[in-house]
């Protein structure tokens, strides 16, 4: 048996309509609605997201407004008439200090090592919108305390993972490898991994976008 056999069928808890439209390029939050059974859409938006942050850091913005903020713009560049339109983002946030996605391996490295030991958040935003207006927004805050590992397993680690660690801002993938530098974590896994499912199901499930 196949892992794609074990994906239910998109579309059978949804309405028939609207449709639902993912305004985002990843692959892991279009899979955790996949898996939850829904039927998506995905319409990769650009956004400048590093001067966005750069700009809302320099005025003191906090992380979850930050993220929010992009998910919302995100959900605004896909024109989808007669749809709801999903935008989503993460800020990772540890003692005041924002993260991004590393470049490569040695800022991979780097980053682990200044969160080594300490606790720090993802402010996961989601942002839905209907013929232009947003209708629902959530910021949840999953809190993750890593362990205080070794360079040398730090090393073995990077070099199994490869480059698969770079398309996360933590620079890790807890579903993985990567659940091995954690001491403790408090959250919805999927809301870890990207997308505050949970409460996203709810809201589209009291508009009537998903069966009740």
């Amino acid at each position: 048996m196949s892992d794609s056999s074990l994906v239910p069928a998109g579309g059978f808890l949804q309405a028939e309509s609207p449709r639902i439209v993912l305004a985002s390029q990843s692959v892991t939050r279009r899979m955790l609605l996949e898996q939850a059974g829904l039927s998506v859409e995905s319409r990769p938006v650009r956004v400048d997201e590093q001067s966005i942050r750069e700009s809302a850091q320099a005025e003191g913005m906090a992380a979850g407004s930050c993220a929010l903020l992009l998910a919302e713009m995100k959900a605004t560049r896909v024109h989808a008439p007669g749809s709801v339109v999903v935008g989503g983002d993460q800020i990772l946030a540890c003692e005041g200090e924002w993260f991004e996605k590393p470049a490569d391996r040695p800022a991979a490295r780097a980053q682990l090592l200044r969160l080594r030991g300490r606790t720090h958040v993802l402010h996961t935003a989601v942002a839905v919108m209907r013929e232009g207006q947003v209708i629902w927004r959530h910021v949840a805050r999953p809190e993750l305390t890593m362990r205080p590992f070794s360079e040398r397993f730090l090393d073995a680690y990077l070099a199994a993972e490869g480059d698969a660690i770079l398309s996360s801002v933590g620079a890790y993938r807890l579903e993985g490898a990567g659940i091995h530098l954690f001491d403790r974590v408090v959250g919805e896994h999927a809301a870890i991994l990207g997308l505050p499912l949970l409460p996203l199901l709810g809201f589209l499930r009291q508009h009537g976008v998903i069966l009740s």
